[in-house]
């Protein structure tokens, strides 16, 4: 049976007593890891939870998280991941949507007031909450006040170390359909829709990609910096589990720690946001920080990330492209770790699952398109979600007849099996008539001596045609040239993909979300407007 609880007893078979998680330098073996998901399912069983409920999980990252969500793949319950940046109209909105009964939280993780949030939440959103489970490691306790929020007064709180001290629950519920997972998609303007994933899914996707990734036969442990509450950190947590090689696991993200650790724990694996590796660069004074990691799984999220991946190389550390999104599970495909540097770190690769499927459509025409063309991704294979909970229409617009995910992403095929991620539908630029990725245009803005890094978004202008704009942010000691790099831009792109202004930023306007650190194009396309007004002709 094709079951997360099924996937850990083979595990349990195969390597019971070595090492699954290293937390704060201590081993837990898969014995332990099976064994502390079951005493957290008697604890819920023991709260009425049963097939279908749901568990609100506001935690960092702790062994406590993975046992609570064996605990639910075992009583068939669904774990709700809720990301600890959340405020409380966020956490409140997700708790009601969702209907979740139980709700687990570790109130003073990094000093932060996490029960103090809730004061601001609405009443009702929180009603049919029944439980709060309050989490600790021998933190001070005064950190949990006397009284909760109005909002959250009338549950019970429990106290989860106390709760786990319970015999371990000894019958299965899971079911390979079942669902188990629920993240939350990137909301602006709408509500994050609830993206549900069965364990069939969950537990064959690890499989996949604890062989896809390598991480099966490399000999040495995985690093796991990711929050397991949004699908990147999750995705990888499970395939480290399902390749029977340790797992360093750390609450929060320090770049000299992850140095420190990875040295110590023989660290081989590593996946990491763009950000993140600027980090380990920057803090690090040594010539090699990561000397035993095989290659750096990243993406482009906050930085410029061709000249971010040459400072990489020149100390050693591979960069390679990655694509995963909520729908797909992170990790769905990988750039061959071969391929020469620009090449590997473009976004996209080859689907780690042989019967997964990617095709691009034109977005006009509705015709499928051959390798080199430009238009929207569409996939589907194990790892495709069960549905956007709760929200049948949702999950009908985003499915095609045949069973294929509208991604939203620009991509295009390659002539070997691979596809290439560009940019989000979204942000895809239609200039003189074509589309265009800003990409595009970021990439030759950045040519010019004196950027470092630039941002592109398109505004309306009074024809209602849309042109481009262009942020950029200036290398130490440049000055700022507005006609200069206009003119740069027209020596080098087409007139019509050539900004009509371009101004100069300390930095970007960005956000934290459970996958990383992300750049706010829609707060770009506010300030372009606003800026540009009547100038554009």
């Amino acid at each position: 049976m094709d079951t997360v609880t099924a996937l850990l007893d083979d595990m349990v078979a195969a390597h019971g007593a070595d090492t699954a998680i290293i937390y704060h330098d201590q081993p837990i073996s898969f014995a332990d890891i099976e064994e502390m998901g079951r005493r957290a399912a008697t604890v819920l069983a023991d709260l009425g939870v049963g097939a279908g409920d749901r568990i609100a999980l506001w935690l960092p990252n702790c062994p406590a998280y993975i046992a609570l969500c064996l605990g639910c793949c075992r009583l068939g319950a669904i774990a709700v991941a809720v990301n600890t940046r959340f405020r409380a109209v966020e956490v409140s909105d997700i708790v009601k949507r969702s209907q979740a009964r139980i709700m687990v939280m570790w109130p003073g993780f990094r000093e932060i007031d996490f029960p103090g949030l809730l004061a601001d939440a609405d009443e009702g959103a929180l009603s049919r909450l029944e439980t709060i489970i309050l989490y600790d490691e021998g933190s001070d306790t005064t950190a949990v006040p006397a009284t909760f929020p109005r909002a959250v007064a009338h549950c019970q709180r429990l106290n989860y170390n106390d709760l786990i001290q319970c015999a371990p629950y000894e019958d299965d519920h899971a079911s390979p359909q079942a669902g188990c997972n629920i993240f939350t998609t990137s909301g602006t303007t709408k509500a994050p829709k609830f993206v549900l994933h069965s364990q069939e899914g969950i537990s064959r996707h690890a499989r996949l990609v604890a062989d896809g990734f390598g991480y099966r036969t490399s000999n040495g442990a995985l690093l796991q910096m990711m929050p397991l509450c949004g699908v990147f950190g999750f995705t990888q947590i499970m395939a480290g589990l399902a390749s029977g090689q340790p797992t360093v696991l750390t609450a929060s993200f320090d770049p000299l720690e992850t140095v420190a650790l990875a040295a110590r724990h023989h660290v081989v694996n590593f996946n990491a946001t763009d950000d993140m590796i600027q980090s380990i660069l920057d803090a690090s004074p040594l010539d090699r920080p990561l000397p035993n990691v095989r290659f750096v799984g990243s993406a482009a999220f906050a930085t410029n990330y061709a000249e971010l991946a040459e400072r990489a190389e020149a100390r050693g550390i591979k960069m390679v492209g990655l694509y995963g999104m909520s729908e797909v599970q992170a990790l769905f495909a990988l750039q061959p770790p071969d391929l020469p540097l620009a090449e590997r770190i473009v976004g996209g690769g080859r689907p780690i699952c042989d019967a997964a499927e990617v095709r691009v459509r034109d977005p006009d025409s509705g015709t499928l398109l051959g390798p080199g063309e430009a238009g929207e991704l569409e996939m589907k294979g194990p790892s495709l979600m069960k549905e956007y909970y709760l929200n049948p229409e949702a999950t009908a617009a985003e499915m095609t007849e045949d069973g294929f995910l509208r991604t939203g992403d620009l991509g295009q095929l390659t002539g070997d099996g691979r596809f290439l991620y560009l940019q989000r539908m979204g942000d895809v630029l239609r200039l003189g008539g074509f589309l265009v990725s800003p990409a595009e245009i970021e990439h030759h803005i950045i040519g010019h001596d004196s950027v470092a890094d630039s941002q592109v978004v398109g505004i309306k202008s009074k024809q209602g045609s849309i042109q481009a704009v262009a942020f950029v942010i200036l290398n130490p000691g440049a000055e700022f040239d507005e006609a200069g790099l206009r003119q740069h831009c027209l020596d080098g792109l087409a007139r019509f993909k050539a900004p009509v202004r371009i101004f100069a930023l300390d930095e970007f306007p960005t956000t934290q979300s459970a996958n990383g650190t992300k750049i706010q194009r829609a707060d770009l396309r506010r300030m372009a407007n606003d800026w540009v007004a009547d100038a554009v002709e």
